[in-house]
C-alpha cells in the first residue's frame, strides 16, 4: 500500500515575487500592465513652473490700459460683464497670450535641445544663427518676393539652411566646443546682414510692415502662424521626451554613448530637425525673439535634478519668461508697447554675461 506523503508548504505554491522597490527619489506608478518611474523633483519642478504661469498669465490678463480684477477677467472670459471687458479679453490679450504661451515653450525646448546636442550651454538657435536664418527667409517672403508670400513656409527654409550651413561650415558637423559657436555666429551674422540689406532696399511702408520680423514682438501675429505652432509643439514635445533617455546619454562622450546603445547619427539628425521645426515655427509667429532659448533652459536646470535633460520644464519656463517679458514690455512705458525681443534682450545680455564670467563649479567623482 503506497503512502501518499504531504507536500510542503513551499512546494505547494511557489512564493510570490518580491517588489523591487523604486530607485531613490523616485515613484513607481503602475498604468495598466506596465510601470513608470516618476522623478519626484522633476514633478515638483514642473508644478511650481505651471502655477508661476498660472500666476503670471492671471496678471497679464488683468493688467494694462485697462485695468481688472480677476473676478472681472474671469466673468469677461466667459463672455460676461461688460462688453468692452470682454473684447479686451477674448480679442486682445487671450491670442496674445496663447502666442506667448507658444512661442516661449517651442524656443526654450528648442534652447534645451539644441545645448544637449552641442554639449555646450551657449549653443542656442538664437546665438547659433537658426534665428536669424529663419527671419532672412520670412523678411524675403515679404519684402524681396512678395508681400506675404508664406513667411512661415520661409522661415523654416531659413532655419534649416542656417542649421546646415552651420554644421557644414564646423568641420562637418562636430557640434563640440566652441568651433561649432563660432560658426553658428558667422552664420548668424551674415544672416542679419542679408535682412538689414533687404530692409534698405524697399519703400519705407514695406520696411515698417517687416521690422517687427527683426526685433521680435506679438503684436499683431498671424492667426494661421500661431495654428501651425501649436500643431508643431502638440508633435515636437512628445517627440523631445521620447528622445529623453537618449539625450541624458549624449550629454557623456560619444564611446561612452554608442556603448550605452544610442545611435548617435540617428539621434543627432532627429534633434537638429526637432530643434529646427520649432525655431523656425515660433519666429513665423514672434520674430527672433532673443534669450528665451538661453534663460529657460538655465531656470529649469538650476531647478531640476541633474540627472536628466529637463524638457518639459524648459517649455514650462521659457513660456513663463515670455509671458512676464511681453507684459513688462506691455506696462513699462504705457501706452507705448515695447516689443518682447528688446525686453529679452536687455535681460538675457546681462544673463548671459553672468554665465561666461561666473566660475565653474568641479564636481569630484
Amino acid at each position: 500500500m503506497s503512502e501518499t506523503l504531504p507536500l510542503s508548504p513551499r512546494a505547494a505554491a511557489p512564493a510570490a515575487p518580491q517588489a523591487v522597490p523604486p530607485p531613490p527619489g523616485r515613484w513607481r506608478l503602475a498604468l495598466g500592465g506596465r510601470h513608470v518611474l516618476v522623478e519626484r523633483r522633476a514633478l515638483a519642478v514642473g508644478l511650481l513652473l505651471l502655477a508661476a504661469l498660472l500666476v503670471a498669465s492671471l496678471a497679464y490678463l488683468c493688467l494694462g490700459q485697462q485695468w481688472l480684477s480677476p473676478v472681472g477677467a474671469w466673468a469677461a472670459l466667459c463672455g460676461e460683464g461688460d462688453a468692452m471687458a470682454a473684447f479686451v479679453i477674448r480679442e486682445l490679450r487671450l491670442p496674445r497670450l496663447l502666442a506667448a504661451w507658444l512661442t516661449g515653450a517651442a524656443l526654450a525646448l528648442a534652447g534645451c535641445l539644441m545645448q544637449t546636442l552641442a554639449r555646450n550651454r551657449l549653443a542656442t538657435p538664437g546665438i547659433i544663427g537658426i534665428d536669424n536664418g529663419a527671419t532672412a527667409f520670412a523678411v524675403a517672403s515679404m519684402v524681396g518676393l512678395g508681400t506675404s508670400l508664406a513667411p512661415s513656409a520661409m522661415a523654416l527654409a531659413g532655419a534649416a539652411t542656417a542649421a546646415a550651413v552651420t554644421f557644414g561650415v564646423a568641420s562637418g558637423g562636430d557640434t563640440r566646443g566652441y568651433r561649432f559657436i563660432v560658426a553658428g555666429i558667422g552664420v548668424g551674422a551674415v544672416c542679419g546682414a542679408v535682412t538689414q540689406l533687404l530692409l534698405a532696399r524697399v519703400d519705407i511702408d514695406t520696411a515698417n510692415a517687416a521690422y517687427p520680423w527683426t526685433v521680435g514682438t506679438l503684436n499683431a501675429r498671424p492667426a494661421g502662424a500661431v495654428t501651425l505652432l501649436a500643431l508643431g509643439l502638440a508633435l515636437g514635445w512628445p517627440l523631445a521626451v521620447a528622445l529623453s533617455r537618449s539625450l541624458s546619454l549624449m550629454r557623456f562622450s560619444d564611446a561612452v554613448a554608442r556603448g550605452l546603445g544610442v545611435g548617435l547619427r540617428r539621434r543627432r539628425a532627429q534633434v537638429l530637425g526637432l530643434s529646427v521645426l520649432l525655431t523656425a515655427l515660433a519666429v513665423a509667429v514672434a520674430g527672433p525673439v532673443g534669450m528665451v532659448a538661453l534663460i529657460g533652459p538655465e531656470i529649469a536646470r538650476s531647478l531640476a535634478s541633474p540627472r536628466g535633460v529637463p524638457l518639459t520644464a524648459s517649455a514650462l519656463a521659457g513660456a513663463l519668461v515670455m509671458v512676464l517679458a511681453d507684459l513688462v514690455g506691455r506696462l513699462l512705458l504705457a501706452p507705448i508697447e515695447l516689443p518682447v525681443g528688446i525686453v529679452t534682450a536687455v535681460v538675457g545680455g546681462p544673463w548671459l554675461l553672468w554665465i561666461l564670467l561666473r566660475p565653474v563649479k568641479r564636481t569630484s567623482t
